[in-house]
């Protein structure tokens, strides 16, 4: 007797996303995929976690801008979990900043909401098979971000000034600090962010997500 080869187990994926229509939208496509099980929805972090305690789950999918518990804060917060899932962004945004943080905080993967069915699908057995799966774009983000220096906190608080308007001379007031403190601080945070002034450096900060939109 020629004993049949065992099947493999479908892939647990849970959803974590605080709007109805996207997570009702991918569980309708799980539902209907070969090799995948949806374990369930959650449309907040601290809902994910209770979900957590109970039930097993191989990949999340996982959106980064929620109320309360942020993406990034929940990727931190898994960490200390046994065995936690292996998490695939999902967003809307593309803020570079805010990638890269997800991927140091332990994100395995990066898809776009308008993506394809086939690629989430790839996506998630690449990531459930223990691979990264990042579009070539976000893998220039991480690289270029890898090799420059981060931004101390004076700094982003000075980048987040200049993104207002204020002037050297008024950011030196506001901080009680001389405006050639405020020069040397500026010209640090220009070679980090390697660009040619002031104006340069609010406007690829808030590309990049570094600071946010006033």
């Amino acid at each position: 007797m020629i004993n049949a080869p065992e099947s493999k187990a479908a892939i647990r994926v849970f959803i974590v996303d605080d709007h109805p229509v996207v997570r009702a939208g991918l569980a309708s496509l799980l539902r209907r995929q070969d090799g995948v099980k949806l374990a369930g929805a959650a449309h907040s972090g601290e809902e994910a976690l209770e979900v957590l305690k109970h039930s097993a789950i191989d990949v999340m999918l996982l959106d980064l801008r929620m109320p309360s518990i942020n993406g990034i804060d929940l990727l931190n917060l898994l960490k200390s979990r046994e065995n936690p899932p292996r998490v695939i962004i999902l967003s809307s945004y593309e803020f570079e900043e805010e990638i890269y943080q997800a991927v140091k905080a332990g994100a395995r993967g990066y898809l776009s909401k308008n993506a394809p069915r086939e690629e989430i699908v790839d996506a998630i057995e690449v990531v459930a098979d223990g691979g990264t799966y990042f579009p070539e774009r976000v893998i220039h983000w991480i690289e270029e971000r890898e090799a420059r220096s981060s931004l101390s906190a004076r700094e982003i608080e000075i980048l987040e000034m200049v993104s207002r308007g204020l002037t050297n001379k008024e950011i030196a007031g506001v901080l009680q600090i001389s405006h050639y403190t405020v020069r040397n601080h500026i010209n640090h945070i220009t070679a980090k962010l390697q660009v040619a002034d002031r104006t340069e450096a609010a406007t690829a900060a808030l590309r990049q997500g570094i600071i946010g939109a006033n």
